[in-house]
Order: C-alpha cells, then sequence, then structure tokens
C-alpha cells in the first residue's frame, strides 16, 4: 500500500494570521483541501494519514467529512515539532500497515503538489529505496556570516532544492525516527535532513517550481493566481 502522510500541524506564525494557515479559507476552501484532494484523487495513493495541530482535530475531521475526503483513516494530534508529529503517526500506521508499505511525506501547505510528482515519487521509492522531490537551483546561491555581505559564493550545478514528497518505506521511517530518539536528534526539519544525519543516501525524484510551499502572505497571492490557470482545481 501506498499512504500519504499531510502534514498539518504547524501554527503558520510567518502568515501573521490568528487562523492557522493550513486552515485559512483561499477561494472559499481551506488550504489544507486542496492538498488533500490531489492525494485522495491519485489512483495509487490507497490511504492519508494526519498529524493535525492539537485542538484543530475536530474542525479537521469536519472539512474531511464536508469535502468528502475519503481515503483519510487517522487524524493523530501533532507534537511539539514537525519531527514529532510525524513519528507519532509513523507509531499510528505501526498499528495497522506492513513495514514494507510506502509512507508518502508532503508538506500540507504545499496545494499545488501534481499527479505526476506523487506518482514518480511513489515509483522512485519502489525502485531506489527512497524518494525526494528536486528542483534546480537556478539563482546564484551566496554564502553569508552576518546576514549582510558576502564574498563566496556556492557552485549552483551542484545544489538542489528540496521539496515534498519524501518517499520511504515504513520500516525504514520508524528506524530513522528510533535512532534519532538513541542519538538524540530532535531537531530535524524534514525526513530527507534525518535520513541524511543518519548516514543514509537519498534518491531524487521530480518536483515542479509550482510545487510551492505556501508560508506568507504572498505565497498567498502567487497560489490564488496560479489556481485562475489550473483546471485541477
Amino acid at each position: 500500500m501506498n499512504i500519504a502522510l499531510i502534514t498539518a500541524a504547524g501554527r503558520g506564525s510567518r502568515m501573521h494570521q490568528e487562523v492557522p494557515k493550513q486552515f485559512m479559507p483561499i477561494k472559499n476552501k481551506p488550504l489544507i483541501i486542496y492538498t488533500l484532494e490531489v492525494f485522495e484523487r491519485h489512483p495509487n495513493i490507497d490511504m492519508i494519514i494526519i498529524p493535525c495541530l492539537c485542538g484543530w482535530e475536530t474542525i479537521m475531521q469536519a472539512y474531511v467529512k464536508q469535502y468528502n475526503i475519503t481515503k483519510v483513516k487517522w487524524i493523530v494530534p501533532g507534537g511539539n515539532s514537525g519531527q514529532e508529529s510525524i513519528r507519532l503517526c509513523l507509531e499510528e500506521l505501526e498499528k495497522h500497515c506492513s513495514k514494507e508499505d510506502v509512507v508518502v511525506v508532503h508538506d500540507g501547505n504545499r496545494a499545488l503538489v501534481s499527479e505526476e510528482i506523487i506518482s514518480d515519487a511513489i515509483v522512485t521509492c519502489r525502485e531506489k529505496g527512497n524518494a525526494v522531490a528536486v528542483i534546480p537551483c537556478n539563482e546564484v546561491i551566496v554564502k553569508t556570516n552576518n546576514q549582510m555581505d558576502s564574498e563566496e559564493f556556492l557552485n549552483r550545478a551542484e545544489l538542489k532544492r528540496t521539496q515534498t514528497p519524501h518517499a520511504f518505506s515504513l520500516g525504514k521511517m520508524l528506524w530513522a525516527h528510533s535512532e534519532a530518539e538513541k542519538r538524540g536528534i530532535d531537531d530535524a526539519v524534514a525526513t530527507c535532513d534525518l535520513m541524511m544525519r543518519l548516514g543514509e543516501k537519498i534518491h531524487f525524484s521530480i518536483g515542479s517550481e509550482k510545487n510551492m510551499k505556501i508560508t506568507t502572505p504572498v505565497d498567498v497571492e502567487i497560489f490564488e493566481a496560479l489556481l485562475t490557470t489550473n483546471n485541477d482545481f
């Protein structure tokens, strides 16, 4: 089976809204629903689990019902960090799923993920053992120590920008979070970050500039503009 783990436990402070960004209405629909609908439609996604911001579980369940997101099987109270929220979901999945099942981790606020991106993540994971969506670095990247100036640039030909989805087997992810606990790693910002800190090689799957992370009010403006040209929404 292929299980989508759609993160929705953040507070979204950079959006400067009282409502957490994943619940923020955009064109009369909560942002998280746009994301969930893509995975709901995908023929190779069997089930969905959501780590949800504590206190918002009932609202999430109501939205899932209202928009007929039938693949959502579990809504789990989130932890104090993204890493902890994912671990709590994995512990729930361990009760119901096989360790060979693929877990596709995706940011709930990357609502323009495409069916092609999800499919490539699953195929790459099945073939190579894992998958991390990436896109090229097209800008000049500079290094700074004081956030004010720079005298050093990085070779962009050797760089990739990671996105989600990240796809790993359930067994591998359970191992990674167990190892993280043993080693005192509690600040991983993404699954690929955690895996590489544990010495694992990651394999690339396709991403897209459209697969943007909606984090700031400017991102919302871009998302709304892209919605008008995307017939899937």
